[in-house]
């Protein structure tokens, strides 16, 4: 247990969760180097983590490093998953093999993520011991999910619900959208947001008859990365993009910012559990409070991260130092925060409701 700004933190006995060796690769001859940053749900009495697999060929070569991407020639809705591999030389001067997340040029450009990730469900009548599927629940289609789909978001509207993800290729990193009534079968719905986007969690009721969602452009020239706010009158066109909460520099959230959990709704306003780096890529979470009847408001914001990598499988890993929320389950005053520990890992820590909004700083 750990305390933060009076806030007691209640990490799990049972972590991480979930690790790579618990989830079957998709092919025999394949590896997953992680399993993170999953969409939270509660669905006929379970929690349902649709969980990001990353996985790729095993490496046999010292020389090469072998690519997976999806063969869009012969990849077709619906089928078994079919793949080609890239070799790319590590000997090539012309790349950088320095993040083991992505091969870069010279120029710091992404030619290559290292693994391609897809989505699988987990359930659990407790919350804490998971039944793994043991093939992809959904598999990357589209041209522009040629690299992968990442970091799904679920927010329940009525008996649907609604998955947003990265969509993620040599485009760019693209939103798409979900819908599925029994995690069984999920019918896609197109991109909602064009490149660079991503970090896209829709709030879980309309409000004055619409729909919002938190995103995060990723700017290449002028501007930062920071939480925008849209509405939209049927989840499909989005417009009224304002900005919303950006970056606070020399602080736990100065190099870059992100929407994490589906926003929980209290009396004091809407709770967003927000992503935040630094300048070392050190990912912790915080907490900010937006207005209830407008969301594009924020009324208050905590000074201190809510929880920073501690134990050891947040410190070590894949991409070592990261926690990454993309769901939470409420229960009365408990809030139990499903996170991706290192880039490789599931983890869950629990708080009190009533401590964190006690903690969150009205704005002045």
């Amino acid at each position: 247990m750990t305390m933060l700004q009076k806030i007691e933190i209640n990490r799990s006995v049972n972590n991480p969760l979930i690790t790579p060796k618990d989830v079957k690769p998709t092919f025999p001859d394949w590896e997953v180097l992680g399993v993170f940053n999953a969409g939270v749900a509660e669905y006929e009495g379970e929690v349902l983590l649709l969980l990001r697999v990353a996985e790729c060929p095993r490496q046999t070569d010292p020389r090469y490093v072998l690519v997976p991407v999806v063969d869009v020639n012969r990849q077709t809705r619906g089928a078994e998953p079919a793949v080609e591999i890239v070799r790319v030389d590590r000997e090539d001067p012309s790349f950088d093999f320095s993040d083991p997340r992505v091969i870069r040029d010279q120029q710091g450009t992404t030619v290559y993520l290292t693994s391609i990730s897809h989505f699988r469900v987990a359930r659990s009548r407790d919350g804490l011991n998971f039944t793994i599927d043991e093939t992809p629940s959904v598999w990357p289609e589209d041209p522009l999910e040629r690299w992968g789909i990442e970091d799904p978001r679920i927010t329940q509207l009525g008996d649907q619900y609604h998955i947003t993800y990265s969509a993620v290729s040599e485009r760019g990193v693209a939103v798409g959208r979900l819908t599925t009534t029994d995690f069984v079968a999920f019918n896609r719905e197109g991109l909602i947001l064009a490149p660079t986007n991503k970090d896209v969690t829709l709030f879980p009721a309309a409000i004055d008859g619409k729909y919002y969602m938190l995103h995060r452009p990723v700017p290449e020239g002028l501007g930062l990365p920071e939480i925008w706010v849209a509405e939209s009158p049927d989840l499909e066109h989005w417009g009224n993009h304002r900005f919303l909460m950006g970056l606070r520099e020399g602080k736990w959230d100065g190099a870059r910012i992100g929407a994490g959990c589906v926003p929980i709704q209290t009396e004091a306003g809407w709770l967003i559990l927000y992503h935040g780096a630094d300048q070392t890529h050190r990912y912790c979470m915080g907490a900010a409070l937006l207005d209830l009847n407008d969301p594009g408001r924020v009324i208050a914001r905590m000074e201190e991260p809510l929880m920073v990598p501690e134990a050891e499988y947040e410190t070590s890993g894949f991409f070592h130092s990261v926690i990454f929320a993309c769901g939470a389950i409420v229960k009365g005053e408990q809030v139990i925060m499903y996170y991706g520990a290192s880039d490789d890992s599931m983890a869950c820590a629990s708080f009190r409701l009533p401590q964190l909004l006690e903690a969150l700083q009205p704005l002045s």
